[in-house]
């Protein structure tokens, strides 16, 4: 008896203890709330190699590891990142970059030398050199990186020393800095990536604000603070503020929106149908019971959605312009962005090129005018003896809604319309090889430049084999096309991309819907954290209060 209640006592104290300590680093965790900052991924983070950073899900965490040669500002404008200066030559085929000297890689135990001790303290400063192997990096077929493309500008690059890089291009490219703004071009060190070898993806070592701390695959992903990050803000205090940052993966985007309204997490990006008319009135505002827990933040997005008509197809309504004009007069943008998105776009009456891209420009595109899509409807009728036009429109079930409303509004004018929902990856899949004659898509910009979103129509982009899906094919627009590329002054290539998304608005190869908008429902402990037309995350400037 005396040995249970004995053995009782001692597990008795031992559960206390638990407690006791359980609620001591509780109380530790909340104390340091405020240094750490929260966010969920729905999706899965396939690498931390910024050669295979594609998608958000890999580029958002990428931004805080790493670091190249330049950076954008919220506005998009081209920044000094590890390089401090750069000059173009006369012709912009030869960029010389002038880089820091007191950039160093994260503190990693793949520098440490053989016989020393305390490894994980031991580091380098970047040199031009490292910039020579990270490119080489993506043009290698063994790393088979996503980004490779980049490099199909490149003629050469050297490093003349240790902050002299000198890259040569095939022929001039005006958007060549913004494209080295892309996670892709960021610095790597050849220590840790052959330290590591495949295993690198899940061991980054990098330059940026914070460096890797743990990663639970699809569980959890921790990263600290750099203690040696380089940057500093106007006061000249050092940059992160933050103490580390915390990546849940939450499947469930509903699931996600209860952890913020529990302030578990420091904010969510985006507007899921889940929870939109939650958070959101019908005018795109706030719902008022959420004011005292978030704020709002919005800017545009450079993402333009819209149907293509793949043109290479037989059936006449497709090869038809009139009828291709007379869908895009069809339904209201305004009405479809105001009640099936809350507001949280902006109707694309004015081409292709999205709002808050240079190059953006208010041409005239299409709004609703039903009548006038009657007569358009008409006169299809006339030219072809087709009594009944007919079009089917290939979707997933994302943007179910939104082909379901033009469905409508153009079955009020005599189109038969017909809706096919299908996976997203059948979707891409039957888009590129031009199985459909309408799809569903959308074009978010790879680089901030309007060149990016007209080369879905320049010719010799015919999808497998570039972005045209459309088979749009127009000697006038390929030859201005051709002529931007030769131009460096941005105001003198905004004129000719302005003639380029006529042509497009005229020929209507597509139909645009909405350019997106960026918008972020931010905790108000958070301050700092800012938006910006790529809808990239940028945690560096960003602070939390304690209360």
């Amino acid at each position: 008896m005396q040995n249970r209640l004995k053995n009782l006592v001692q597990r008795s104290f031992i559960i206390c203890a638990a407690i006791v300590l359980f609620s001591c680093g509780n109380n530790s965790e909340n104390e340091n709330d405020h240094l750490v900052f929260r966010y969920n991924e729905h999706g899965n983070i396939p690498t931390l190699d910024p050669a295979f950073a594609r998608n958000p899900q890999a580029i958002w965490p990428a931004n805080q590891l790493y670091n190249g040669l330049v950076q954008l500002d919220d506005s998009l404008n081209i920044k000094p990142d590890i390089a401090k200066s750069w000059i173009i030559n006369d012709s912009a085929y030869t960029y010389t970059f002038q880089l820091r000297n007191d950039v160093f890689f994260h503190q990693n135990k793949a520098f440490a030398q053989k016989g020393l001790h305390s490894p994980a303290r031991y580091t380098r400063k970047v040199t031009a050199e490292d910039f020579v192997y990270s490119f080489n990096r993506l043009t290698d077929e063994k790393v088979a990186s996503s980004g490779s493309w980049v490099m199909n500008y490149v003629e050469s690059y050297r490093a003349e020393n240790d902050t002299t890089l000198v890259i040569q291009l095939k022929q001039p490219f005006p958007a060549f800095l913004g494209l080295l703004s892309m996670r892709y071009c960021s610095v790597v060190p050849k220590e840790a990536v052959e330290f590591y070898g495949n295993e690198f993806r899940r061991n980054p070592v990098g330059t940026g604000p914070f460096q890797f701390k743990m990663w639970e695959e699809n569980v959890k992903l921790i990263f600290r603070k750099n203690p040696l990050y380089f940057e500093r803000d106007e006061n000249g205090d050092k940059l992160p503020y933050l103490e580390s940052v915390a990546i849940t993966f939450l499947p469930d985007k509903q699931s996600e929106f209860l952890q913020f309204a529990q302030g578990k997490l420091d904010f969510i990006s985006g507007l899921d149908s889940s929870y939109k008319d939650e958070l959101l009135t019908n005018h795109g505002e706030l719902q008022s019971k959420y004011n005292d827990l978030a704020y709002m933040i919005t800017g545009p997005y450079l993402n333009t959605e819209y149907l293509g008509f793949f043109l290479g197809t037989n059936t006449s309504e497709i090869k038809s312009k009139t009828l291709r004009q007379a869908i895009n007069y069809g339904f209201d943008r305004e009405k479809m962005v105001t009640y099936l998105r809350n507001g949280m776009g902006i109707p694309a009456t004015h081409g292709f090129i999205p709002k808050g891209l240079p190059g953006y420009a208010a041409i005239d595109g299409y709004k609703y005018e039903p009548e006038k899509a009657k007569q358009l409807i008409e006169k299809y009728k006339s030219e072809t003896g087709d009594s009944t036009p007919k079009i089917t429109i290939g979707t997933n079930s994302q943007y179910l809604d939104l082909c379901e409303y033009i469905q409508r509004e153009l079955e009020k004018l005599g189109i038969v319309v017909t809706i096919d929902v299908m996976p997203p990856s059948t979707l891409r899949q039957m888009k590129s090889s031009g199985e459909l004659d309408i799809f569903r898509a959308s074009w978010i910009a790879d680089y901030p430049d309007a060149e990016n979103y007209l080369s879905l129509f320049y010719s010799p982009n015919f999808a497998p084999n570039g972005p045209n899906y459309m088979h749009f094919k127009n000697d006038a627009f390929d030859s201005l096309y051709v002529k931007s590329l030769s131009i460096s002054n941005i105001n003198e290539r905004k004129i000719l991309y302005e003639k380029m998304d006529s042509i497009i608005v005229e020929e209507a190869p597509v139909v645009p819907l909405f350019y997106d908008m960026a918008v972020r429902f931010v905790n108000k402990k958070v301050s700092g954290l800012g938006i910006n037309p790529q809808n990239f995350l940028v945690l560096k400037n960003v602070k939390k209060s304690s209360n």
